[in-house]
């Protein structure tokens, strides 16, 4: 009985696998990969002209694009492309637009940067400080140790000393790869902290834990000098929701301390022109930051920033789509536990969102996250190993 049936490829390896195991000759298989693999790309904000360029060259190699209908008339000026074809119709597209010099260039180089990525994937380590983790093997869980009073899940638990300690090493007993230690509340309608209380919070814990735990300590601040006492006291990770954004020095001392940085999405509005493009265009704007600043690629991750800046209808969408920040060539880290994204469909309080929790994080990791950030440590590693072996390669 014939027996048809679709084949999901979403990368240049798998490509090449399936193409591996139906016997043809090896040479054949590089050339057939290029084919096998179908990429719809967006470009933003182009003139209609080069629009129009691209639209026509990309119909010339086989493949199409989508532009406004203006485009074609010149009633507008600008236009996003929606492009879509083979990953061997790019090659040949690049090569063309090249050659027409200029604004083509430019365009050429970026979609080069994209389509490079199906082919290297993300850098195989996340580097901090003297930890370097291997990405693409296992699913990390960042535990999350709050010393605040007033955290929307478990604020006043544990900003006496001891019992911050205590819950890290119980966290890490549990499987936990990395604490996250948070001096400052950043729920809805939080109060800012004074940079010095912050400091007094988490330096101490920061300290002690170092000499208790052997994995590497996160903090959880958009405070430059917060970030650099908190390195001092033994952290190799900077955490900061703002992308070291609303602190113009914070690129600078991730780059002088050799720390890791996980650079988030936020926004003081939930308003949005397009909400993936939104999000990647800043997180871009931070990577070059901190490029600029001389951090080294391997030592950035991203974060969407679910529940920040977002409406119910965002955050799901967010999670839908969360292959596309694949485009950045970064690991990825999602914080979703507990959150009212979770609360508001299953209509739950904070202390009842386990399994909502799971839910997320397994969606999370099947659609590209490499660092999970939780309170439900225990359950959670095991969510992520459950995971891990039906979606890692």
């Amino acid at each position: 009985m014939v027996n048809a049936r679709i084949v999901q490829i979403d990368n240049m390896n798998v490509s090449k696998e399936e193409i591996r195991k139906i016997g043809v000759d090896a040479n054949s298989i590089p050339y057939l990969a290029s084919k096998a693999l179908f990429i719809v790309m967006k470009i933003e904000n182009i003139s209609a002209y080069a629009a129009n360029i691209i639209k026509h060259e990309m119909l010339a190699k086989g493949g199409d694009a989508a532009v406004n209908r203006g485009v074609f008339d010149c009633s507008i000026k600008e236009s996003d492309v929606l492009l879509m074809g083979t990953y061997s119709q790019y090659g040949r597209l690049i090569y063309k637009l090249s050659a027409y010099r200029g604004v083509f260039t430019e365009i050429a180089d970026e979609i080069q940067r994209v389509i490079k990525v199906l082919d290297i994937g993300k850098p195989k380590y996340f580097e901090c400080g003297k930890y370097k983790l291997p990405i693409g093997e296992k699913t990390y869980v960042m535990g999350i140790l709050n010393v605040t009073p007033d955290s929307f899940s478990d604020g006043g638990k544990y900003t006496n000393l001891d019992k911050a300690i205590k819950r890290a090493i119980d966290m890490v007993e549990n499987g936990a790869d990395i604490i996250d230690v948070g001096g400052e509340s950043t729920r809805p309608g939080y109060q800012p902290v004074d940079p010095f209380d912050e400091i007094s919070r988490v330096v101490p814990v920061i300290e002690k834990l170092t000499k208790e735990i052997n994995v590497p300590i996160s903090v959880d601040t958009s405070k430059a000098i917060v970030a650099e006492k908190a390195i001092m006291a033994g952290a190799c990770i900077i955490n900061d929701i703002w992308g070291m954004q609303k602190d113009e020095n914070m690129a600078e001392v991730v780059s002088k301390t050799g720390a890791g940085v996980i650079i988030m999405h936020n926004s003081d509005s939930t308003e949005y022109t397009d909400l993936m493009g939104d999000i990647i265009g800043f997180l871009k704007k931070s990577i070059k930051m901190a490029e600029n600043a001389g951090v080294r690629r391997e030592s950035i991750a991203v974060d969407p920033g679910i529940g920040f800046g977002k409406t119910l209808e965002h955050n799901l969408e967010v999670m839908r789509r969360l292959k596309e920040l694949d485009s950045l060539n970064t690991p990825v880290l999602i914080g979703t536990s507990r959150k009212s994204l979770i609360g508001n469909i299953l209509e739950l309080p904070v202390n009842e969102r386990l399994e909502g929790t799971a839910a997320t994080v397994t969606l999370g990791i099947a659609n590209g996250a490499d660092i999970i950030r939780v309170h439900d440590v225990k359950e959670m590693v095991r969510v992520a190993r459950m995971t891990d072996a039906m979606v890692r390669i």
